[in-house]
């Protein structure tokens, strides 16, 4: 039992399942999932379906902190995806032609591994401290969704595009399956190959790294690139969802939350070793909070209130310190972080 609750995913599990669980004070049907004209429906395939975009920018973004970085500006680089996305299928003479928009995606896709390519060209060639290279971003890449919209809302209607974020397959959302791909290839990646071990490296120590052989330069780029290609694909979701993209709305924040997911889930921002399960789980217990925050009644302007107290329970109680000052009996050994 000691041994369980030292596990670093046991509490953000628990409080994972109290936030689900309290939902059932407040609606009885929270747990009902229903299959109608072939979808399923529920609270709880909305937690799934909604979780997709800010699941697929944690990962990225437990890469590039695994290497010791902070990426910042993965909320730009949404929005630049969906406002390219949607200016292009604008422009197309039929919008529901499949081919035409599958080549819209690719491009959208396409710019966003160019950025991430800035990003790691700042941080790995020229030396500047990630926070700042990617604040550059952050800033830099709204204006460039603005330009791209013209400072507009632009609105869409395509029904293969709408598929990416409010289709369905075999039931399932289709946002959902392409965020459960995107871990599998990241736990094949970084799990199943050397990859991981060398991205611990380079986070545990670039000096040393280097001088073992490793080219840590190469791998801080490959990062911030897989970064950015995730972001890009969640500003697809999140834009063909509502069908417009929003500059100013797309990714609004969701660097901040996918930081926090990383956290949540035993990645230490001092970069090192890295868990892609935990991570996965603190974007489902954010969008959980989220949801739980309108289930239970809590008043707008004190929803980011009730958050933070819910996040605070759940540091506290990932500290072995606090524990032991409170409880005693849990010691002060330190969890490990998960594989």
């Amino acid at each position: 039992m000691t041994s369980m609750l030292r596990h670093r995913l046991f509490w953000p599990a628990a409080v994972l399942v109290v936030l689900l669980a309290s939902n059932l004070v407040f609606s009885n049907n929270f747990f009902t999932i229903t299959l109608q004209d072939g979808h399923l429906y529920g609270s709880l395939i909305d937690i799934l379906r909604r979780s997709a975009p800010l699941v697929l920018v944690a990962l990225g973004m437990t890469l590039v902190i695994a290497t010791g970085g902070i990426d910042l500006s993965v909320g730009s680089v949404m929005a630049i995806s969906g406002a390219l996305a949607c200016l292009l299928i604008g422009d197309l003479s039929n919008p529901d032609a499949v081919g035409p928009v599958l080549l819209v995606v690719g491009a959208a896709i396409a710019l966003c591994l160019v950025f991430g390519l800035w990003n790691g060209f700042l941080v790995a060639v020229l030396g500047i401290q990630p926070i700042i290279a990617t604040l550059i971003l952050m800033v830099a890449g709204r204006g460039v969704a603005q330009l791209i919209t013209d400072g507009q809302i632009l609105n869409v209607h395509s029904a293969p595009y709408r598929v990416i974020g409010a289709g369905y397959f075999l039931a399932v959302p289709v946002s959902f399956l392409i965020a459960a791909a995107a871990v599998g290839l990241t736990v094949a990646l970084t799990r199943r190959t050397a990859l991981g071990l060398l991205l611990e490296s380079v986070g545990g120590s670039p000096t040393a790294s280097r001088l073992a052989g490793i080219r840590s330069r190469r791998i801080t780029i490959m990062v911030y690139v897989f970064a950015a290609a995730f972001a890009g694909v969640a500003g697809l979701i999140y834009s063909s969802d509502v069908s417009s993209a929003d500059s100013n709305a797309a990714g609004n924040l969701i660097e901040l939350n996918a930081i926090l997911a990383v956290v949540l889930g035993g990645t230490a921002l001092t970069g090192g070793r890295f868990s892609i399960a935990g991570s996965v789980l603190g974007a489902v217990i954010i969008t959980t909070l989220d949801i739980t925050a309108v289930s239970v009644g809590v008043p707008v302007e004190t929803t980011l209130l009730f958050k933070a107290v819910v996040v605070i329970i759940l540091c506290l109680a990932q500290s072995a310190t606090f524990r032991a000052k409170v409880f005693g009996r849990f010691g002060t050994k330190r969890a490990e972080v998960p594989a």
